[in-house]
């Protein structure tokens, strides 16, 4: 049983792909914005709660503790997790505008990878105030990484040797959500054809932290959150 409807979202080159879990089995939907996906994959019956793979909860002065503490966990694979401007940072109009603003206050600049996501985390930033349900940031490789652990490997992510866009990883990957009971589909139809196999696993995994939310099982990275100036609880799931 699923104990509810939840969906676990990741940003894709396309879009925005989500995997739904229900009673029914895992399900994917795509739309270009996540406010248009929340809505679409909501059509057919509410959805509980809703893990995304983007940053929730920007910092004034930086760093996220989420940010350092996700390092952390997900071991081997730490450079995975990117540390996250201050929202002064990201607001700025351009990578080299954002890294002066940055350096004024954390004394650090902003990576380009950081930087490139921006427009992402703005849409989020914007639409999780008016989501209409519970909403909660995830880490895909945390989260395998706390699969592997669970399996019976070490949380230090050695069980995670292969990078997620190899055939090997995609397949270990694909292998630790089907022991948590999550079987993908071979065919997902257009999500699956406008979404990368890894993006659909990453949307895979954050609908299996979502389904420990709504269980009540997840822990999050900060416990309690962070709060900012924009009001959100700042913490990772898993």
């Amino acid at each position: 049983m699923c104990d509810g409807r939840v969906m676990g979202v990741d940003a894709c080159r396309t879009g925005w792909i989500g995997v739904v879990l229900d009673d029914d089995g895992p399900a994917a939907w795509h739309a270009p914005e996540i406010g248009a996906l929340a809505r679409a994959a909501a059509g057919r019956a509410p959805l509980d709660v809703i893990a995304v793979d983007i940053p929730i909860g920007l910092a004034d002065a930086g760093p996220r503790q989420a940010d350092v503490l996700a390092r952390e966990a997900a071991g081997r694979r730490w450079q995975s997790v990117f540390l996250t401007p201050v929202r002064s940072a990201l607001e700025a109009g351009d990578h080299a505008a954002a890294t002066r603003k940055s350096r004024r206050i954390t004394g650090t600049g902003v990576s380009a990878q950081a930087y490139a996501l921006r427009s992402r985390i703005l849409e989020v930033d914007r639409w999780v105030h008016r989501a209409g349900t519970r909403v909660v940031e995830v880490h895909p490789e945390v989260c395998f990484a706390e699969m592997a652990a669970s399996s019976g490997g070490a949380l230090s992510g050695e069980a995670l040797p292969a990078g997620k866009k190899s055939w090997a990883g995609m397949r270990q990957r694909a292998a630790l959500l089907a022991r948590q009971g999550i079987v993908l589909a071979s065919d997902f139809g257009r999500a699956g054809a406008l979404a990368g196999a890894d993006d659909v696993l990453d949307a895979a995994a954050a609908a299996w932290t979502a389904r420990r939310v709504a269980r009540g099982e997840a822990r999050s990275l900060p416990d309690p959150p962070q709060v900012f100036s924009d009001g959100l609880p700042c913490a990772i799931w898993i």
